[in-house]
């Protein structure tokens, strides 16, 4: 699943409309998706280490960039994963208003952060367990809303006359999609797995991508068509209301409207619990390179967990749960949009200075097509930083709050020089093709 799959796209509508809503969720997976799996699977299949983007933008353009890219990656975790038990209270709260109520929903993301930390603790086994049976039973409310709105246009017809959307705009409508599509780098990996990946991997790209947009864009395009406006989209968790005209009641028991805000709350859930080990791994692969305290690389004798990159994490997590929906999606995305451009640019980098290391997978159109292919995101990731000057955070604009935390990232840099005196620069034409 890409980001928090369709549970999450409600502001997208809300912020700009069907017509432009539909566009944006069928134009980014071209414009942000494409390109960044691409990138993604020429750097994993020629790297495939422990750290990730950490080690590769390390590998290519050396240790101070590598250590700039692990804490954009790290910064940009910490507000990515507040998101998700920010929409488990979202629809928790669909569920019983009583966590809207002062700081009750704080402490209910607070619970989803503990538990799945305890989760990790516990172990890879534990994640793939809990995580695998929730992927399969999330697609189907949406499925139903997709079969059964269609069949309601004459009952929901008046309420076409409803006000028109208002709230994040067009632009906040298109932060909210890039955040929706996501997680490309969860699953590029693969390209170093499967046969003749130069034909295969883009193939598997590109249908992923279609097969995720029609995920978003079809129940959307059927409630349009039952005539329900995009006002609607405008609450927290959004889709149990819509789920809840569409599916009408049973008995006085609103029973679609259940299914999705289960759904949700199993998404969110599901989604943090299995990224607690990603990017808990970020921290534990800079200290064993000596980028971070050797403390933070410490494991648990049995279960092998990075124990204390955990608990570092998920502090920082739970203390930024009170943000918001909005401002944690636009931090996140501007720090994660910088991250992503090292990605690219050491990408070129090592096209450049590593042609002979073995590639599974190369990005199409040789040199230049490997520069093109960060053009794109870049423009998008400028729209990024437009919208972040809207955002307010500890009394500044999200666009100095997060200039401040790059910069920050040179001062610890400066400051844990001692740790990486003995680092040696990352070696060359290691893994290279034979000649």
């Amino acid at each position: 699943m890409v980001s928090g799959g369709t549970y999450g796209t409600e502001e997208i509508i809300h912020g700009a409309g069907y017509g432009q809503g539909i566009l944006i969720l069928l134009l980014l997976p071209v414009l942000w998706c494409l390109p960044t799996a691409f990138m993604i699977g020429e750097l994993s299949s020629a790297l495939p280490q422990e750290g990730g983007y950490y080690a590769w933008v390390r590998r290519g353009l050396g240790n101070f960039w590598g250590f700039q890219e692990a804490w954009l990656s790290l910064a940009a975790s910490i507000f990515d994963m507040a998101i998700y038990p920010t929409l488990f209270v979202f629809y928790l709260k669909q569920m019983s208003p009583w966590f809207g109520l002062g700081n009750h929903g704080i402490y209910a993301g607070l619970f989803v952060v503990v538990t799945c930390a305890l989760l990790n603790l516990a172990g890879i086994r534990v994640v793939g367990i809990t995580s695998l049976w929730l992927f399969f039973l999330l697609s189907a409310p949406f499925a139903l809303i997709v079969v059964m709105a269609p069949l309601k246009i004459g009952a929901l017809a008046q309420v076409h006359n409803a006000p028109g959307a208002t709230g994040l705009g067009l632009l906040g409508g298109v932060l909210v999609a890039m955040w929706n599509y996501m997680g490309w780098d969860n699953a590029s990996t693969i390209a170093q797995e499967v046969e003749r990946p130069q034909r295969t991997y883009p193939k598997a790209m590109i249908a992923a991508v279609v097969l995720v947009a029609l995920t978003y864009v079809l129940p959307f395009v059927a409630v349009y068509l039952a005539g329900i406006p995009a006002s609607t989209f405008g609450s927290d968790g959004a889709w149990a209301g819509v789920a809840g005209l569409v599916g009408g009641k049973f008995k006085g028991f609103e029973w679609l409207r259940f299914l999705i805000v289960l759904g949700g709350m199993m998404s969110a859930f599901g989604m943090f619990n299995a990224l607690v080990l990603r990017y808990s791994r970020l921290p534990l692969a800079m200290a064993r390179d000596g980028m971070l305290p050797k403390f933070l690389g410490k494991t648990s004798a049995r279960s092998q967990a990075p124990w204390v990159a955990i608990i570092f994490c998920a502090t920082c997590w739970a203390l930024c749960l009170g943000l918001g929906f909005t401002r944690l999606v636009t931090l996140d995305i501007m720090l994660y949009g910088i991250s992503l451009m090292l990605e690219f640019v050491t990408l070129v980098a090592l096209r450049i200075r590593e042609p002979q290391l073995k590639r599974e997978f190369r990005v199409p159109g040789g040199l230049t097509g490997t520069i093109l292919a960060g053009v794109l995101p870049l423009l998008l990731l400028s729209l990024a930083m437009l919208e972040s000057e809207h955002e307010s955070v500890l009394g500044m604009n999200g666009l100095a709050f997060g200039t401040l935390i790059i910069v920050a990232g040179f001062v610890v840099y400066g400051a844990t020089g001692k740790l990486r005196k003995r680092l040696p620069q990352p070696r060359l034409a290691e893994n290279a093709e034979a000649t």
